[in-house]
């Protein structure tokens, strides 16, 4: 009889700590985090939707920059060759790249001086990685501004938190230290968690901008190669 007694005590007593357990425990989500982030997150959050934004447009209009085709080269080459200047501006028009418009520039200059063709060719090379170049500084930005609102973040809410603490020195709770303290938490996760993003981004994009630079040089110094041949 005892050891039933026993049993059926353990039984309850497991089941009213697993209640307990059930009732106590609370579900944290994203959203619960940055509603209780402070107002520190809403400049984050901001800067965030831009870094996304830029990373997104940026990686396809570099992308489409980056699309090469070597038989267009080798076309325009033979145009130049045939003397069939109007169909190889005519190809570039189509083509609708960087490339193909550093050429149509070149292009419409033969006939004059090569120096003039080449300056020609070079100013349009410079705008269009100007363009490529768009908004690349404000990535930058952000990938050093938002881990710096982050810590300012950190900062007002530990002045939160001791505030609080000088306030109610005598009756002080652990709950009304918690809001603070998780408010600082909350902001410096993510200012660096953007911060992060917009730098790796950054330089990923960089990356990519840089391969078309080359590109685009390796192309002018190609055309301007053909330019001679018919001299010579």
């Amino acid at each position: 009889m005892n050891s039933i007694l026993l049993q059926v005590a353990g039984e309850m007593a497991t089941d009213t700590t697993g209640q307990m357990v059930v009732e106590t425990e609370e579900q944290m989500n994203v959203l619960d985090i940055a509603l209780n982030g402070g107002i520190m997150l809403i400049p984050i959050v901001i800067l965030s939707i831009i870094a996304i934004y830029l990373l997104v447009e940026r990686y396809l209009t570099i992308k489409k920059a980056r699309e090469y085709d070597p038989i267009f080269m080798k076309r325009i080459k033979d145009m130049v060759k045939e003397g069939n200047i109007k169909g190889a501006q005519s190809l570039c028009e189509a083509t609708n790249t960087p490339i193909a418009r550093m050429l149509e520039k070149g292009l419409s200059r033969i006939g004059k001086p090569l120096e003039d063709v080449q300056v020609a060719v070079q100013n349009v090379g410079n705008l269009e990685v100007s363009k490529l170049e768009k908004g690349m500084p404000l990535l930058a930005t952000i990938s050093g501004a938002a881990p710096m609102i982050g810590f300012l973040g950190t900062v007002t809410g530990m002045i939160k938190t001791f505030y609080t603490l000088s306030q109610n020195a005598e009756g002080i709770q652990v709950g009304s230290l918690s809001g603070g303290i998780y408010e600082a938490m909350v902001t410096t996760v993510g200012g660096l968690i953007v911060g992060i993003i917009a730098y790796i981004s950054y330089n990923s994009l960089t990356a990519m901008i840089d391969k078309v630079i080359y590109r685009m040089e390796a192309t002018s110094m190609e055309f301007l190669d053909i330019l001679h041949e018919p001299a010579s």
